[in-house]
């Protein structure tokens, strides 16, 4: 009896052992994530408060969990409050979502607060982020729009160093132009980029050029050509505004109305030479047909030629023609070919 309650006490002794090691480690496994969370998260959430950025330690563990980089959003965070934006608009929630989005929020950050110094209230955290997202340079488009960018037309990374345009004396002139644009934030998404610009600008010269009625018009005054351009509101539909355009360099070309004049006289001194070519041809063909007549007549002539013996012996035989008759109609026949020969020079005559 004695060593079966041994027995039993033993057993509870051991039970309460196992779960002490349990709790104990249960407890080590603890302080150990507590310890890492220490580590991990302390010197962010000093951070956090040392700048009011209002980020606390639970924060920090759910971006981990949600598989945000706390880092980027407590500097962003910080960024922002310091800069003095308004925190019901850059929340932290907001800078998650942007970063779950695929946004760059440091970048979305830096040009809130560049816009906010250069006092832009056309931008705004929504559509800051809406640009991110779309793909376009957010902070870049800030500075363009305080600082106005120069884009030279034609540009030469497309291989062109001037515009080309005639005026309507046929002179040719070649043109630079210098287009100082400024980034219109509105319609950064879905406008139209630089190189729509660099067309129209292009477009607008060389239809200026071609509506001046001499070249001397355009050397006088090129900036009839750029108030032209304005004009014509080119930046419509486009993310940039058009501050300016200047005329940075203008050269006389060619005179293509002499060279296209020269080439037409050209191409229709080819068609007279053609035609009368033709014409030759014909003639040619013509005398031919007519030699061919000729020799055609003078073969019949003598076919008839010789017939007229048989037909003469036929008389003589039927008595219709006489010797006489015969006689005296070779002495006509000589006669007549001697009055021929003296007509030809052949027989010359006697005094």
């Amino acid at each position: 009896m004695t060593c079966h309650l041994f027995a039993e006490q033993a057993s509870f002794t051991e039970f309460w052992s196992i779960i002490v090691i349990a709790l104990a480690g249960l407890c080590t496994v603890a302080l150990l994530i507590l310890f890492v969370v220490i580590v991990r998260f302390f010197p962010l959430w000093i951070q956090s408060i040392m700048a009011g950025a209002g980020i606390g330690p639970l924060d920090l563990l759910g971006m981990t969990f949600r598989k945000v980089n706390p880092e980027i959003i407590l500097r962003s965070k910080i960024m922002a409050v310091q800069a003095g934006l308004d925190d019901k608009v850059v929340t932290t929630k907001s800078l998650e979502a942007h970063y779950l989005s695929g946004g760059n929020v440091s970048t979305v950050i830096q040009a809130m607060i560049a816009a906010s110094k250069a006092q832009i209230r056309d931008l705004d955290y929504k559509l800051a982020a809406a640009i991110d997202l779309a793909g376009r340079d957010v902070l870049e488009a800030v500075k363009t729009s305080v600082y106005p960018k120069v884009i030279d037309c034609p540009a030469p990374s497309k291989g062109r160093l001037t515009l080309d345009g005639v005026a309507k004396n046929g002179i040719q002139l070649k043109v630079k132009v210098r287009v100082t644009v400024r980034t219109n934030l509105r319609q950064l998404i879905g406008g139209a980029t630089e190189d729509t610009i660099i067309a129209r600008v292009g477009e607008g010269i060389i239809s200026a050029i071609g509506s001046s009625e001499t070249h001397g018009q355009v050397l006088e005054n090129p900036d009839r050509i750029s108030k032209a351009v304005l004009a014509r509101r080119l930046d419509a539909e486009t993310a940039f505004e058009i501050v300016s355009i200047d005329i940075a360099d203008i050269d006389v070309g060619e005179n293509i109305g002499a060279r296209l004049q020269a080439d037409q006289a050209e191409a229709d001194t080819r068609v007279a030479r053609a035609k009368a070519e033709g014409r030759r041809a014909l003639a040619v063909a013509a005398e031919q047909e007519n030699i061919a007549k000729i020799e055609e007549s003078r073969a019949k002539v003598v076919e008839a030629e010789a017939e007229v013996p048989t037909a003469i012996a036929d008389s003589i035989g039927t008595g219709k023609l006489g010797i006489m008759d015969y006689y005296r109609l070779k002495n006509i026949q000589s006669d007549t070919e001697m009055r021929g020969s003296i007509a030809r020079g052949a027989i010359p005559m006697k005094n």
